[in-house]
């Protein structure tokens, strides 16, 4: 199956180069670019895409509020977003994995890194580029916002069972369900209907949203070095 992909970056000249990466890859294809928020979510929902490679800094609708139009509307439910940013080290990383965005990666990225970056998020996984420590993204995490909604989520955790609690700390800590499987001595399908279940109680799209359920709770505490 191959994956479908709009770009969505202000600037023409590193849309072309994207382009040109994505469409030598036999399993994925560009079906749509956008030089604006806005008209990323239009050319998202004309082209079903897939995956969406939003850069956050654009005139006009941005890329953390094309994203909230795109996770927020029922119809447009497996669309995966992989924000781009130039500086990964910013509070933009935390707003746009709470926007609803599968991950983040930095527009400095190896060639490699975006294409595995594209098929993660196509396949449901969390991606946080290489380059970003998970230390830093739980203190940006751990920060929280002004209306406090670790509250409300720390309260939804009581709708876990205690083998799904394990498996959210698990996930929170970058690891796979083949990983997960052998931590906790279970079958990687087992690990993969936890995940599921956690998901669908929590109300997360994908498992970079568990990511920032799991710090916001406080079921996860930032690692302090």
């Amino acid at each position: 199956m191959t994956i479908r992909v709009v770009l969505a970056d202000d600037q023409a000249l590193l849309r072309s180069a994207f382009r040109v990466l994505v469409d030598s890859e036999p399993d994925m294809e560009v079906v749509g670019e956008a030089s604006d928020g806005a008209q990323a979510v239009a050319v998202t929902r004309d082209e079903r895409a897939d995956v969406v490679l939003m850069d956050i800094r654009m005139p006009g609708t941005d890329g953390l509020a094309a994203t909230r139009m795109i996770t927020a509307d029922p119809a447009l439910a497996h669309v995966r977003v992989v924000m781009l940013t130039t500086f990964e080290v910013d509070e933009y990383v935390v707003q746009s994995l709470r926007a609803g965005a599968s991950g983040f990666l930095g527009k400095g990225a190896e060639p490699e890194e975006l294409l595995n970056a594209i098929r993660i998020a196509a396949g449901g996984e969390a991606l946080l580029s290489p380059a970003a420590t998970k230390g830093l993204i739980a203190r940006f995490l751990a920060q929280g916002d002004d209306d406090g909604p670790g509250a409300a989520r720390s309260e939804r955790l009581d709708a876990l069972t205690g083998r799904e609690r394990e498996v959210l700390v698990q996930v929170a800590a970058g690891h796979s369900n083949d990983e997960i499987a052998e931590r906790l001595e279970v079958s990687p399908l087992t690990v993969k209907t936890h995940v599921n279940r956690a998901m669908a109680k929590l109300g997360a799209r994908d498992r970079a949203q568990l990511v920032v359920i799991a710090y916001e709770s406080g079921l996860v505490r930032p690692r302090v070095d």
